[in-house]
């Protein structure tokens, strides 16, 4: 007797094999992927992985679809980020008044 699995089966198994050979990435790992280069994880989750790349920005991937390579390139110094200020438009409308 001869049973052949569905495609989804198949898939299914695939996907679970994988799943236990992938490393579990945590929040503040640094990572290399291929089209992006080197970036730290911001979020990861059985859904959505999240990684801020030092050259291109914040980006969302798929967990289970996306590869990454640990690295141990330190992140770049970033400049902190400046909080905008109010101006002070009613004294400047008042004193126009004037």
């Amino acid at each position: 007797m001869v049973v052949v699995a569905s495609a989804a089966t198949a898939a299914a198994g695939v996907a679970s094999l994988a799943g236990s050979a992938m490393k579990a990435w945590t929040k503040g790992d640094r990572v290399v992927q291929p089209t992006y280069g080197s970036g730290t994880l911001v979020e990861v989750n059985e859904h959505h992985t999240v990684i801020d790349f030092d050259e291109h920005g914040r980006r969302t991937f798929s967990t289970r679809l996306v590869v990454l390579q640990a690295t141990t390139e330190p992140a770049p110094a970033k400049a902190p980020r400046k909080r905008a200020t109010k101006t002070k438009a009613k004294s400047a409308t008042k004193d126009a008044k004037e």
